[in-house]
């Protein structure tokens, strides 16, 4: 199963935080990282005066069902990067988001995906669109390209 994970950092050497946790996921029993965007520097969503983040989206090729992928994805984030969940959009050393997996739509406690706000986001259709332009949206029905070219947002999103 090909599942999409956005990666992004805020605090610290965000560089190589997404370098690390690139690392990391590539590490994940029966899966194997199969394609990595550009890094982005974006500014921050939400009501939070913060750091601007490093972001960028990767696709994995995994056995894990969606469940466990995620639970992985927390646990690097808690434990690899000491993240704790304080404030809601807030500040971060590592954010791990499952976007989507395969064509699958799933609706459960703490399990949405396709990702419920990555049609909205500038920086994760940007990097997403980089390496999977063509994929559909499950829900949607539209590629990633034609949901980047309609989207209407003023965050700033450069390439590194």
């Amino acid at each position: 199963m090909d599942a999409y994970i956005a990666l992004g950092s805020n605090i610290g050497d965000r560089e190589l935080n997404l370098l690390r946790a690139v690392a990391e996921l590539g590490r994940l029993p029966d899966s194997k990282v199969t394609a990595l965007s550009s890094f982005y520097e974006t500014s921050p969503v939400g009501p939070i005066a913060q750091e601007s983040f490093y972001n960028a989206v990767l696709r994995l090729s995994t056995t894990l069902d969606a469940r466990t992928l995620l639970n992985r994805l927390q646990y690097i984030e808690s434990s690899i990067f000491k993240r704790i969940r304080t404030i809601h959009l807030g500040p971060r050393r590592m954010d791990l988001d499952l976007l989507l997996y395969g064509d699958r739509v799933l609706s459960e406690e703490h399990l949405e995906v396709p990702h419920p706000r990555m049609s909205e986001r500038r920086f994760v259709l940007q990097p997403l669109s980089e390496i999977a332009p063509d994929l559909l949206h499950p829900t949607s029905g539209k590629t990633i390209r034609q949901l980047l070219a309609a989207l209407t947002s003023d965050e700033k999103v450069s390439k590194i």
